[in-house]
């Protein structure tokens, strides 16, 4: 690698937590070295700043733009493809957050929203679609809850997790309350 330790040690981290996360250790590298580069970089730079293949580099590129984690720039009087992250972290915390839904979450209602509509042949079936309801409704939930968070505003939601263990509080205090009106 040509960076510099801490800069390596940041690509080299995201590597490693690709794997983690649903993508190669090549993708996750050159994802950081995007992230963290101060100007957008052609497939060329990318291959002598983390050493890799130029296929690696072209497939890394095509699975990060499927995930709509970087953006392709033109610069005037250059031909070539150039790439850089979004500046925001927090359109790359939704943009992650949209596609880990889209790519895990709906599929996993598709298939519970058909079996729930199935006719149970016998009692273990219809224990398992009563498991089944209870984990639609939840990722239901969960979906609808995701679907208020994204509509806030960046300064909003980071409000709101700075907040924390304080919203226990809150809705600690709100049961108290219901609980004497009943």
């Amino acid at each position: 690698m040509n960076l510099s330790p801490l800069n390596e040690r940041f690509v080299l981290h995201f590597g490693e937590m690709g794997s983690r996360w649903g993508v190669n250790r090549t993708v996750g590298q050159i994802y950081a070295l995007l992230f963290i580069s101060p100007k957008p970089l052609n497939a060329d730079d990318i291959v002598e700043q983390l050493g890799m293949s130029r296929s690696n580099v072209s497939m890394g590129m095509k699975e990060l733009q499927s995930w709509r984690l970087v953006k392709l720039v033109h610069l005037p009087g250059d031909r070539r493809d150039y790439f850089e992250a979004p500046k925001d972290v927090w359109d790359i915390f939704r943009t992650l957050a949209e596609e880990k839904r889209r790519r895990e979450i709906a599929p996993t209602l598709t298939l519970l929203r058909d079996a729930l509509l199935e006719t149970p042949a016998n009692e273990e079936e219809r224990h398992a679609q009563a498991r089944m309801r209870e984990m639609h409704e939840l990722i239901e939930m969960s979906n609808s809850w995701f679907d208020e968070i994204h509509r806030l505003s960046p300064e909003t939601l980071e409000g709101l997790m700075k907040l924390g263990a304080k919203v226990q509080k809150v809705l600690g205090f709100a049961d108290k309350l219901r609980g004497k009106d009943e």
